[in-house]
């Protein structure tokens, strides 16, 4: 296990890497305080470097097993000599994360590898419990957060920016073989999945496949809406950021006809704003919310918090105020690196 010299390089290493690579996650975590931002990174850089070890590679089996054997070894002391592997090494421990949460992401990588169907909305929500579910969980953990209603509700925030991206990206899933949407919904609309797929055309029918899909993202971002407010107030800017933002990829799907073939919806500068403005206004519990259970989905990864000893990483006071404008300006700078970068490319 690295010392805490080398686990604070490593984070910070791991936070620039991402400045390069993932631009939107780093804008959206300069809304969290800097002790949650910086493992935050270290956590987002291992999910990508896990994601693309797999994804698209000649043996994806053989990824996975990789990726089960390094865990192992990370969470018996000895991370391999990989930049994401030791940050995350020290992230566990600080935190109190249990090897069940980034097993479960590990195993929704081996699903999409399998080229796995999901005929229900409760099937693939068991993916989306995998692949970005324990994203949530973790992330609550780097809050200081164990309650088992802030856990679930994190949880939930996973669930449903996944149901988002999977409305949204449609067209892009389809050009490389994968259907995501709920196949009984197809049918139910009168779609022939497999048909569907091999000639991906836009139709009043999948018009309302992906609206039901951006309805149960909706219900998950209701949800999740209380229960941000039993976060650490520190923390809860970011995680109400996350909740708009994401939610407004659907709203933006349905503005461009619920035709997810017709190009990638990118949301607007100015709706990001707004998104972020709400993010500062609706942060005050309310005193007569009783806590849902967990989303079926997502209650083995609050049951393996609670079994798991918690970390000893304390969380600093942090300014709201300035943590906001900090973020609007970086917005602004990124909007104009993109415009630069990639003028003519749909993003």
């Amino acid at each position: 296990m690295p010392d805490n010299d080398t686990a604070d390089q490593d984070l910070a290493a791991c936070r620039r890497l991402l400045a390069n690579g993932s631009r939107t996650f780093l804008a959206a975590s300069f809304l969290l305080p800097r002790a949650v931002r910086e493992p935050a990174c270290a956590l987002y850089a291992y999910c990508r470097e896990a994601d693309d070890e797999v994804d698209g590679v000649p043996d994806p089996a053989a990824a996975v097993a990789g990726l089960r054997q390094r865990l192992a070894a990370l969470y018996a002391g000895r991370p391999a000599e990989r930049l994401a592997d030791r940050a995350l090494a020290a992230v566990a421990v600080r935190h109190g994360i249990p090897p069940a949460l980034p097993e479960a992401l590990i195993e929704g990588f081996a699903w999409d590898a399998e080229g796995r169907h999901y005929e229900t909305l409760d099937d693939l929500q068991a993916y989306a419990a995998r692949v970005a579910g324990t994203v949530g969980a973790m992330m609550a953990l780097l809050m200081g957060t164990r309650d088992p209603a802030a856990l679930a509700r994190a949880c939930d925030l996973g669930v449903a920016m996944q149901l988002s991206n999977i409305a949204r990206d449609v067209g892009e899933d389809a050009a490389m073989g994968r259907l995501y949407l709920p196949r009984a919904w197809m049918r139910d609309a009168g779609l022939d999945p497999e048909a569907w797929l091999a000639h991906p055309l836009h139709s009043p029918a999948l018009a309302g496949v992906v609206r039901r899909l951006l309805d149960a993202a909706d219900e998950l971002y209701a949800r999740v809406g209380s229960g941000v407010a039993e976060l650490p107030l520190a923390c809860r800017p970011g995680i109400n950021a996350a909740r708009f933002l994401y939610a407004e990829i659907g709203h933006e799907v349905a503005r461009r006809g619920l035709d997810p073939l017709a190009g990638r919806a990118v949301v607007s500068r100015r709706r990001k704003l707004v998104g972020l403005a709400r993010a500062l206004l609706l942060l005050r519990p309310r005193k007569d919310w009783v806590p849902p259970p967990p989303l079926p989905a997502n209650a083995f990864l609050v049951h393996a918090v609670q079994a798991w000893p918690a970390g000893r990483q304390p969380l600093p006071w942090w300014s709201v105020k300035a943590r906001l404008v900090r973020t609007v300006e970086l917005f602004t700078l990124l909007e104009r690196r993109e415009r630069s970068r990639f003028a003519g490319y749909p993003r």
